[in-house]
C-alpha cells in the first residue's frame, strides 16, 4: 500500500472516531435533555391538574355541610367524572328538579352520586320526615340494596331522616313496620316495592325523587313490567334520576316511556372510547376445553395471595368446583342464585372485609355489588354478550386511581367473541403462558370424581348446568352447542367417560 493511500485510511478512521464519539455524546446527553423535558411537561400536567379542583370541599357552595360531613366520614376527598358532572349539572341548575339520565362505567362510583343528589333534592325542598317517604330508590338485586342502604345510612348521619330497605328473603311484617311508621328513604328491588305500593298503607304521595339505579339490568332481566306499574302508582310531579352502565334499544325505549319530558344527559359515552375504566388490565387466554380447570387450577395456586372471584355460568357449577377446590386445599366462599337471602348477605360481608381470599360466583354477583381491592376477575364461563363482560370485569380497578386485572378464558371456537368485545369498545390482549407451567392433574381430578360419590354427582349436575347454559347462550354466531365436543367437556369434569345430555336437538 502506498504511503498517500496509508495516510487517507489514517484521516478516514480519525473521522469515523471522531463521527463515533459525536454520537456516544449525543447519545449520552439524550437521557438528561429528556428527563428535563418529561420534568417540565410533568410540572405542567401538574399545575394544569391542580388548577382544576376535583374535590368535594370546592362544591361546598351547593352541597349541605351535613351532607358534606357524611361524606368526608366515609372517606372520599374528592369526585369521580360522573359524581362531579352530576353534581354540577344538576345542583347548580335553577330547577333542581330536572329529570337526569346518566351513563357511566361499571365502578365509576355511581351510587354515591345519585345518593348524594337526591339527600340534596329533599333538603332543598325543605321535606321533613312528617311528610312520609321523600325518596325511592330502586335496585336490580337485594344485594345492590343491602350495599346501597349502608352508604345511605351513612350519609344520613347528620340528619333526621331515615332509610327503609325492602327486600326478598326478609320479613314483610317488619317492613311494613317501618314503612308505616315513616321512612323517608326507601331502598328495595322492583317486586317487593311494586308489593308494598299496591298493599301496604304508607306515605308516599309526597313523593319528590324517584331514583333507578342499574336500569339497564332491570330491562334485561324482563322486570320493566313492575317499574312501569310502579311508574303509574306513583306521583307525577316528581324528579326521576336513572343510572346505569350500558345502553340498548330496549333500555332507549324505557328512558322515553319513564321520563316523557327532555331529560339531562350525563356521561353518555363516545363509541371510540373504552368501555372499562383505565386502571383495569384485561385480556384472554385460549384454552382446550379439557384443559381449563388444569389452567384455573394452577392460576388459583399462583395467586393464592390475591383476592379473586370466579365467574361461572350456572349455580350447579358454582357449587361443584367450590367442593371439588376445598378438596384440592383451597379456602374460598361462593355465591348464586339458589343459596338462601341471608347466607349471599353473609358471604357479600365476608368477602368484602377480606384483604385476600376466592369467591365462586355466577352473574348474580356481577352487578353493582361493591368488594374492595379485587385484584383479579376470572371468567372461567363465557358471558352472555359484551355488556355483561363489562359488569362482570367492573367488580375489580372500582374507583379513581385504582387498578385491577380481568381474565376470560376461551375455548378456540369462541374466539369470535373478542370481535364482538371490539365492537363495544373493549380491548383485550392475549395473555402469554407457558403450558409447561400448567399443573397436570387430571388424573387426580378423576379419581376424586370417580372415588367420592357425593361429588361425582355435584360433578353430573355442574356439567348439566354448562351444557344447558350454552345451550341458551344469547350469541349463537359464538357459542354454539353443536361446536362442544362433549367428550372433552365431560373430561373438564372430571369424567373417564363421556356424559350423555339430552338437549331436544
Amino acid at each position: 500500500m502506498s504511503t498517500k493511500a496509508k495516510l487517507e485510511n489514517v484521516a478516514l478512521r480519525k473521522r469515523n472516531m471522531k463521527r463515533k464519539l459525536k454520537q456516544k455524546m449525543s447519545r449520552e446527553k439524550l437521557p438528561s435533555e429528556f428527563n428535563e423535558n418529561n420534568k417540565t411537561q410533568q410540572k405542567a400536567e401538574s399545575a394544569k391538574q391542580e388548577s382544576i379542583d376535583h374535590s368535594f370541599e370546592s362544591v361546598g357552595g351547593i352541597i349541605s355541610e351535613k351532607t358534606l360531613k357524611g361524606i368526608y366520614d366515609m372517606g372520599f376527598k374528592n369526585m369521580t367524572e360522573i359524581q362531579e358532572k352530576c353534581i354540577l349539572k344538576i345542583l347548580n341548575d335553577a330547577n333542581r328538579s330536572r329529570d337526569i339520565v346518566a351513563m357511566a362505567k361499571t365502578g365509576s362510583g355511581k351510587t354515591l352520586a345519585y345518593l348524594i343528589l337526591a339527600v340534596e333534592q329533599l333538603v332543598h325542598k325543605k321535606f321533613s320526615p312528617e311528610l312520609g317517604t321523600g325518596c325511592i330508590v330502586v335496585c336490580p338485586s337485594r344485594e345492590i340494596c343491602i350495599q346501597t342502604h349502608q352508604v345511605m345510612q351513612e350519609l344520613l348521619k347528620y340528619y333526621d331522616f331515615t332509610c327503609a330497605i325492602v327486600i326478598g328473603g326478609c320479613s314483610r311484617q317488619r317492613e311494613v313496620e317501618k314503612l308505616s311508621a315513616g321512612a323517608t328513604f326507601v331502598i328495595g328491588t322492583p317486586g317487593r316495592l311494586l308489593d308494598h305500593l299496591e298493599k301496604t298503607d304508607f306515605q308516599f304521595k309526597k313523593l319528590k325523587c324517584l331514583i333507578i339505579d342499574e336500569f339497564d339490568r332491570i330491562i334485561d332481566t324482563n322486570l320493566h313490567r313492575e317499574m312501569m306499574q310502579m311508574l303509574r302508582l306513583l306521583p307525577g310531579k316528581r324528579q326521576t334520576m336513572i343510572f346505569g352502565a350500558t345502553r340498548s334499544k330496549l333500555t332507549s325505549a324505557f328512558v322515553k316511556v319513564a321520563l316523557p319530558n327532555r331529560p339531562i344527559c350525563v356521561g353518555k359515552r363516545d363509541k371510540v372510547e373504552e368501555a372499562t375504566v383505565e386502571g383495569l388490565q384485561q385480556g384472554y387466554v385460549i384454552c382446550p376445553v379439557e384443559k381449563r380447570f388444569h389452567f384455573l387450577y394452577t392460576f388459583l395456586r399462583s395467586n393464592k395471595q390475591k383476592k379473586i372471584m370466579v365467574f361461572f355460568s350456572s349455580c350447579a357449577s358454582v357449587k361443584f368446583h367450590t367442593e371439588l377446590l376445598r378438596v384440592l386445599n383451597f379456602s374460598l366462599l361462593s355465591i348464586h342464585g339458589k343459596q338462601k337471602q341471608q347466607k349471599r348477605t353473609e358471604t357479600y360481608h365476608q368477602f368484602r372485609e377480606e384483604q385476600c381470599g376466592l369467591l365462586l360466583c355466577t352473574d348474580v354477583a356481577a352487578r353493582g355489588l361493591d368488594f374492595s381491592g379485587v385484584d383479579w376477575i376470572v371468567q372461567y364461563d363465557p358471558p352472555d354478550d359484551p355488556n355483561e363482560y363489562i359488569h362482570r370485569v367492573g367488580r375489580t380497578a372500582r374507583g379513581e386511581g385504582t387498578k385491577g386485572n380481568a381474565l376470560l378464558i376461551l375455548q378456540p371456537c369462541e374466539k369470535r367473541f373478542l370481535q364482538h368485545l371490539k365492537q363495544a369498545s373493549v380491548f383485550v390482549k392475549q395473555f402469554k403462558f407457558s403450558w409447561n407451567k400448567v399443573a397436570d392433574i387430571q388424573d387426580r381430578l378423576e379419581n376424586l370424581i370417580n372415588n367420592e360419590f357425593f361429588l361425582c354427582i355435584s360433578a353430573k349436575e355442574a356439567f348439566t348446568g354448562y351444557v344447558r347454559a350454552y345451550e341458551s347462550h344469547h350469541m349463537k354466531d359464538v357459542f354454539n352447542v353443536r361446536s362442544l365436543n362433549i367428550a372433552m367437556v365431560s373430561k373438564s369434569f372430571g369424567f373417564r367417560t363421556p356424559l350423555h345430555v339430552d338437549l331436544g336437538l
